[in-house]
């Protein structure tokens, strides 16, 4: 039950409990927003902490190779059809 409440970001909850106890909607939304905006600053630059040690990606795969998704098939059998 208490599952629920681990997806619900802090500054929400923060921003809630707030704007409850002052009884002003306008707090909590301020807290939010402020909450996003600073998150957005925290993850969304490229920072020179989180780029020390860059991922190592696969390499891309040729598009002469192609995906067989991408093909339409030719041995599919087609439906008769009854006279």
């Amino acid at each position: 039950m208490l599952s629920i409440f681990k997806s619900i970001p802090t500054h929400m909850v923060i921003g809630f409990i707030y704007g409850l106890i002052v009884e002003q909607f306008g707090w909590t939304v301020y807290i939010v927003l402020g909450g996003f905006a600073i998150s957005c600053l925290l993850t969304l630059p490229p920072w020179p902490m989180y780029r020390r040690h860059p991922l190592t990606w696969q390499p891309a795969v040729p598009e002469s190779q192609g995906d067989v998704r991408d093909k339409p098939q030719e041995n599919v059998k087609k439906p008769r059809k009854h006279k």
